[in-house]
C-alpha cells in the first residue's frame, strides 16, 4: 500500500475512536505508531489530523448508510477526503471498498442521482481524478446522498449509499486544520 494512502485498519481505528482525544494506533503498512488527532464529527462525517514526515495530513471519513451486493464477506468500507498541503494535494476523494476492485475497472459516483463522476481503481481503493476534484467536492457540499458503484475482482457489483449530511461543516474543519 502506498504511504500516500491511509490503510483501512488505520481508518477503522480512528473512526472507532471518534472522541475528543488523540489516539495512538498502529499503522499496519510501516509498522510505526501514528498519533491521530480527532477534530470533530458532524452528523455522518468525522474529521482527523495527523503528522506525516513532519507535515500535517487532514482527512474526513464516513461509512455508508447502506451497502448492497451479492457477497459473503467484505471488509471495512469508507469514503474519504484528504489534504496533504505539503505535497500540493487537497480535496483528494477516495473510496475504500472492503474488497479488491476488478483490474482496470472504474467506480461510478453519483450525487443525488444527478451528477456523475468516475474514479480510477487500484487494489481496494478508488480515487478521484485531480481535474474532477473541485466539481466533485462542490457537488458533495450541495448534495444529500452519494451512491458509489463498483465491481469486485470476482465480478460482484456493489452499491454503497453515503449520507452527505455534515459534509460541509466537516470539510471546513479539515480545511482549517491544514491551514487551507
Amino acid at each position: 500500500m502506498s504511504a500516500k494512502h491511509l490503510p483501512a485498519t488505520l481508518l477503522a481505528a480512528a473512526l472507532a475512536a471518534a472522541a475528543p482525544a488523540a489516539v495512538t494506533v498502529l499503522d499496519a503498512a510501516p509498522a510505526a505508531a501514528q498519533e491521530i488527532q480527532y477534530l470533530e464529527s458532524n452528523t455522518d462525517w468525522h474529521a482527523f489530523r495527523y503528522t506525516e514526515n513532519g507535515n500535517p495530513v487532514c482527512y474526513m471519513v464516513s461509512r455508508p448508510k447502506s451497502d448492497e451486493g451479492d457477497y459473503t464477506q467484505r471488509g471495512d468500507i469508507f469514503a474519504m477526503i484528504t489534504h496533504r498541503p505539503a505535497e500540493g494535494e487537497t480535496n483528494a476523494m477516495s473510496i475504500i471498498a472492503g474488497y479488491p476492485y476488478r483490474d482496470g475497472s472504474t467506480v461510478e459516483v453519483s450525487i443525488d442521482g444527478d451528477q456523475r463522476f468516475t474514479l480510477y481503481t487500484g487494489g481496494e481503493n478508488a480515487w478521484s481524478y485531480p481535474e474532477d476534484q473541485a466539481q466533485l467536492i462542490a457537488a458533495m457540499r450541495a448534495g444529500i446522498d452519494m451512491v458509489v458503484k463498483g465491481t469486485s475482482s470476482r465480478g460482484t457489483l456493489t452499491t454503497d449509499t453515503y449520507s452527505l449530511r455534515g459534509f460541509t461543516a466537516t470539510k471546513q474543519a479539515i480545511d482549517a486544520a491544514c491551514g487551507l
